[in-house]
């Protein structure tokens, strides 16, 4: 059974963002992650920080993997990017 994990960013610099987005999926990949769906404009019905601009649904198979994603030393780059794209909140969901 797969968990799913919800990333949420707050746009500061579209071009690292895109750079970033050119190396997701296989940065995911790696850990057997996957983008479900996507929103370069979602609609935000209530927000208590900055209200995401971005907004994208991922699937891991386990709460491990989502950890070993984002904690993955060759990535330290890719998320490196991410992070200068933007703020992010990246939460993962209960299986």
């Amino acid at each position: 059974m797969s968990i799913q994990a919800i990333a949420m960013i707050t746009v500061t610099d579209r071009e690292a963002l895109g750079a970033y987005r050119e190396k997701a999926a296989d940065a995911l990949a790696r850990h057997g992650g996957s983008v479900i769906a996507a929103d370069p404009e979602p609609l935000v019905l209530e927000a208590a920080i900055d209200a995401p601009n971005m907004v994208a649904l991922l699937s891991f198979p386990t709460p491990d993997a989502a950890k070993a994603w984002h904690r993955d030393p060759d990535l330290a780059d890719v998320h490196a990017l991410r992070n200068k794209g933007g703020k992010s909140t990246i939460v993962v969901l209960p299986g």
